[in-house]
């Protein structure tokens, strides 16, 4: 198979729309860029369609490159693989996945996340990193928070994006409703609040709401959940960013389950 060396060749164009929100709409797919992510698709057996890499990263990872099954494996040259990718320094392989088909809201596990209106892509990759080392299955996301395949989130997840998978709903004060008639309590975060996190009884299974990184989370969300936690911070310190103060609470629902279950 010959290298693509053309900046112009069909398939660099295809690739490279994947960079902005509306191309990944328009195609229905989503671009992995990396050694890293590339492995952790293969290991969940997602189904890539393409994958493009340069002949000096086949040289150094021979065993990925015979396992890949897409239906087009397309070696590149260095400088088709710059633009291909979106990082600025890219280590030689990028591939393109599926958007998953639409699924119905997840059913809720012992600890969820639901954020609401969150914009940032590292501190969102961050978020699902974390809800994966803690066993959250799903990141719940309103709407409007940030595109959940954008490259940045992607590579901040650090290849657990497929274990801790963002789904995005449209009524998430629904959502609350469903979670709260299945035995789920639902706890908000607020610099406010009176209770700490660790007043709270994290054992049993609960439904973390996180705002946004500048506003919070709106009056009605508040209304809504049963219990409204802080971290607590001395005064003029600025807020912990959102995956910061999740990872705070879910450690603190790990520590009490753990606690509970030697007891």
């Amino acid at each position: 198979m010959g290298v693509i060396t053309s900046r112009r060749h069909a398939l660099v164009r295809h690739i490279r729309q994947l960079h902005t929100p509306k191309g990944r709409r328009e195609a229905g797919q989503f671009l992995l860029e990396g050694t890293h992510l590339i492995a952790a698709a293969l290991e969940q057996g997602i189904a890539l369609q393409y994958v493009c890499y340069t002949e000096s990263w086949a040289e150094r990872y021979p065993d990925l490159v015979h396992r890949f099954t897409a239906p087009v494996v397309q070696p590149v040259s260095p400088q088709v693989m710059e633009v291909l990718a979106t990082t600025v320094h890219p280590d030689g392989v990028v591939g393109v996945a599926p958007w998953p088909q639409p699924a119905p809201l997840p059913s809720p596990g012992h600890l969820n996340l639901l954020g609401y209106r969150l914009q940032d892509p590292g501190n969102v990759g961050t978020l699902i990193r974390t809800g994966a080392a803690v066993g959250v299955a799903h990141l719940l996301l309103t709407e409007d928070s940030v595109d959940p395949y954008h490259p940045k989130l992607l590579r901040a997840a650090a290849g657990q994006w497929f274990r801790c998978q963002p789904w995005v709903c449209s009524d998430p004060l629904a959502v609350m409703q469903t979670y709260q008639q299945k035995q789920v309590q639902i706890i908000a975060t607020h610099p406010q609040a009176e209770l700490l996190y660790w007043q709270v009884d994290w054992s049993q299974p609960s439904l973390l709401l996180l705002g946004n990184e500048g506003q919070g989370l709106p009056e009605s969300w508040l209304e809504r959940a049963d219990r409204v936690v802080r971290v607590p911070q001395p005064p003029g310190v600025e807020s912990l960013n959102v995956a910061i103060a999740a990872a705070v609470c879910l450690y603190e629902a790990v520590r009490q389950t753990w606690t509970k279950s030697q007891n």
